[in-house]
């Protein structure tokens, strides 16, 4: 699975191969509400094809019907506004008060797109900066932290995996979880030693190793844009990651597991001389409660948990497994207890 701007970028050098042209659109700057965040990306071709999103839909519907009546007559980039008046925001669906301010780029073959697609599937992070006056475009080393950046003479945008994944064990509910991974433009890295369980491993955009956990943590230098998840119910395995996971200023990790497992395992991770600050940040059992039993549920349940810890949504404790079933069985007993 492709990460959505990768898609974009992938579909315009793709398409300028074909013979088309290409319009670039990029959100550069946002004010009040808006469906989409700065850097998000749309490609228009030239008849009219899209692929990505910049809005709830109705710009996209603004851009193609100019492109299918004009064509993409410009020759360099140009800034454009939507949704400055209240009627604005109405006709093309942004929240109320909302405005977005976008780039329209032609591209063509010395975008040099193609090469920021080789960069990125290469699990670089890197910078791309455009000349508005001239379309020059280059591309070059990024960090993390860095952001869009739009002035009248240039625009920065940053492509590839900002945040890194450490997930430790290859089963079945790992392939599931890592493939949705990389379509959040994670830098996934999977941890198992255990090699009837890595040789078969084969999901796209995914590094596999098979050093010991605490090992890999400590080699990967952890920082607070990285995300741990123990999945392999084995203690000999789990726990090595997570004694030294949870002394990293990682922004999240978590252990499969059920309660009493997860609870034994705090037991166990005292030994370790961790505190109670750092044991406090283990996230167990892992996920949000949605009901979820298949692997391919349970997937969704860790990442929506993990997506709220990394935007800095503090989940109240009936949407976490562990406050959720202690409640569901409270209401159980009184049910019960009413008959």
């Amino acid at each position: 699975m492709d990460s959505v701007d990768l898609e974009v970028l992938k579909s315009s050098a793709r398409w300028l191969d074909e013979g088309h042209r290409v319009l670039l659109v990029t959100v550069v700057k946002t004010w009040g509400s808006s469906p989409r965040p700065e850097g998000a990306m749309l490609a228009v071709r030239d008849d009219g094809l899209v692929v990505g999103s910049v809005s709830g839909g109705c710009i996209e519907d603004d851009l193609i019907d100019r492109v299918r009546q004009r064509g993409i007559e410009q020759t360099h980039p140009e800034a454009v506004k939507y949704g400055i008046t209240a009627e604005e925001a109405h006709r093309f669906g942004l929240p109320c008060g909302g405005t977005i301010q976008l780039v329209l780029e032609p591209l063509t073959k010395a975008s040099g797109v193609a090469d920021l697609c080789d960069a990125v599937e290469r699990g670089e992070l890197v910078a791309r900066t455009v000349e508005m006056k001239t379309g020059r475009a280059r591309i070059g080393p990024a960090q993390a932290t860095d952001g869009v950046d739009f002035n009248d003479e240039r625009l920065l945008t940053i492509h590839g995996p900002r945040y890194r994944m450490l997930v430790i064990g290859a089963g079945q509910l790992s392939r599931y979880l890592c493939q949705i991974a990389v379509g959040l433009d994670y830098q996934v890295t999977v941890c198992d030693p255990r090699e009837e369980y890595t040789d078969e491993w084969n999901i796209p955009g995914t590094k596999v190793v098979r050093t010991m956990p605490d090992d890999t943590v400590l080699d990967m230098k952890l920082d607070e844009r990285c995300a741990v998840i123990a999945l392999t119910h084995d203690p000999k395995l789990d726990d090595l990651a997570l004694m030294e996971a949870l002394k990293t200023p990682a922004f999240y990790v978590g252990a499969l597991g059920s309660r009493r497992n997860n609870a034994a395992r705090r037991e166990r991770l005292k030994e370790f001389d961790l505190n109670d600050a750092e044991l406090a940040r283990l996230h167990g059992p892992v996920g949000i409660y949605i009901g979820s039993r298949t692997p391919p549920e349970i997937a969704v349940s860790i990442l929506a948990e993990v997506t709220a810890a990394k935007n800095g949504v503090s989940l109240p404790t009936l949407l976490q497994v562990e406050g959720a079933k202690a409640a569901r069985e409270v209401t159980a007993s009184g049910d019960a207890c009413r008959v």
